[in-house]
């Protein structure tokens, strides 16, 4: 066993609070499970050995929060350095929502039994979580309310910090919100941040995940949904780069006539990593599922991307289509996808697509041409890449706010 893990099992084992229960099967679970390496199938691309390496602090709240999004009138939770900042966090909620914190939990009677429930338990550094997150927030949004402001989670990490936090999310049936999760900070820090969320019947979410940790960040953390039936689900996964980072999204058919959208963007330069695993489960009929991965990878940077559909035997009339597209701006950057087909129904349409490559250099000569500079040009055929999936965006308050964000990332990639 890892010295690291053991001595994170050794502090697991001293937490005591009403999600002891739930602490203790995970940690058994640890217990028996090897440390990730190469040799790991789910892990082969992405090193871990940086984590046990680096020296990290459980330290009371000093840094900045998270930015700003401008025109977005949220209800704001915010986390610094992993704790809840109560003077910076929204004090009043509409009819219909309540939002507890993780520690004071004991008081939502659904919360023991939806801890650790949607996400599965093969996500390693999730039972991790599952041991040590002592904060986060518990969001139960009432049956028929319709939130109409988003509910921003945004956390913010400075140099040297291990957190842990978790969120869990009820949306009662035919209730309908927006949830934006913004994670920010570039210094050498430890994070897992992980997410469950119950649609249940016709109930609509809206969610965003703001990947936006980079440079010597170390980010480790994961979304997973279970929809019941005619629940619909629309998500964004926006991700940057950094030392390590990886995100396991999990959505879970659980119901008839349900439909989810998944569109993801990830954008690295330097010696970066993003690895990103989605795991698509159709487990009854009639049910649709759409993803669409863009990737843009420059200098020496490291992209991953492993998606999988798993249509049940009795999940019959399945429409699933998966769609990998990947930019590579470098001849030293490295792109790996593995799309992966389980079909156990004969009544279904399925589709994956995976695609790697360079940027067009007759284009750039075009715009060159033109007048514009090499820069220009670059920023404008790679935001022209991914912008469909920025257009595709209902919260226009998020896309107007990313617009500036990726050209400015672009300006900086390298292009060889």
């Amino acid at each position: 066993m890892s010295s690291w893990l053991a001595d994170t099992i050794e502090r697991a084992e001293e937490v005591n609070d009403w999600l002891s229960p739930k602490r203790k099967k995970s940690l058994s679970l640890l217990k028996d499970t090897r440390w990730p390496t190469r040799k790991t199938e789910a892990w082969r691309y992405t090193p871990v050995n940086n984590i046990e390496r680096a020296r990290f602090n459980v330290v009371e709240s000093q840094g900045a929060p998270a930015t700003d999004i401008p025109h977005l009138n949220a209800i704001d939770i915010v986390f610094i350095d992993g704790i809840y900042n109560a003077e910076l966090s929204s004090k009043h909620f509409p009819e219909g929502l309540t939002i507890t914190q993780l520690s004071e939990g004991n008081s939502s009677s659904w919360a023991l039994d939806s801890f650790s429930k949607t996400k599965p338990e093969r996500h390693f550094f999730g039972l991790i979580n599952d041991a040590l997150a002592t904060q986060g927030c518990i969001i139960d949004i009432a049956a028929d309310a319709t939130i109409e402001q988003p509910i921003r989670i945004a956390q913010s990490f400075k140099q040297g910090t291990q957190t842990h936090t978790r969120i869990l999310m009820r949306l009662g049936e035919r209730a309908s919100a927006c949830v934006i999760e913004q994670l920010e900070g570039d210094e050498l820090c430890f994070n897992t941040s992980f997410a469950e969320y119950q649609l249940a019947a016709s109930a609509k979410l809206e969610h965003y995940r703001l990947a936006m940790q980079c440079a010597d960040a170390i980010s480790l953390g994961g979304c997973h949904f279970h929809l019941a039936e005619k629940a619909k689900l629309n998500s964004n996964l926006i991700g940057f780069g950094s030392q390590l980072s990886r995100v396991d999204y999990d959505i879970i058919h659980a119901g008839q006539f349900t439909d989810s959208k998944f569109n993801v963007i990830y954008l690295l330069d330097g010696k970066e990593l993003f690895d990103l695993h989605s795991a698509i489960e159709h487990t009854q009929p009639n049910g649709k599922s759409e993803q669409n991965i863009r990737c843009i990878v420059a200098d020496h940077s490291n992209a991953i991307f492993n998606g999988r559909i798993h249509i049940h035997r009795d999940a019959q009339k399945i429409l699933a289509e998966m769609n990998n597209r990947n930019l590579l701006m470098s001849e030293n950057a490295q792109i790996n996808t593995k799309p992966e087909l389980e079909i156990y129904a004969d009544d279904v349409r399925c589709a994956h697509g995976a695609t790697i490559a360079e940027i067009d250099k007759e284009a750039m000569f075009y715009l060159q041409s033109r007048g514009l500079s090499r820069n220009e040009a670059q920023v404008l055929l790679s935001f022209g890449f991914i912008n469909e999936l920025v257009d595709l965006m209902n919260n226009q308050a998020v896309a107007q706010w990313l617009r500036p964000i990726l050209k400015q990332r672009f300006a900086a990639m390298e292009v060889s």
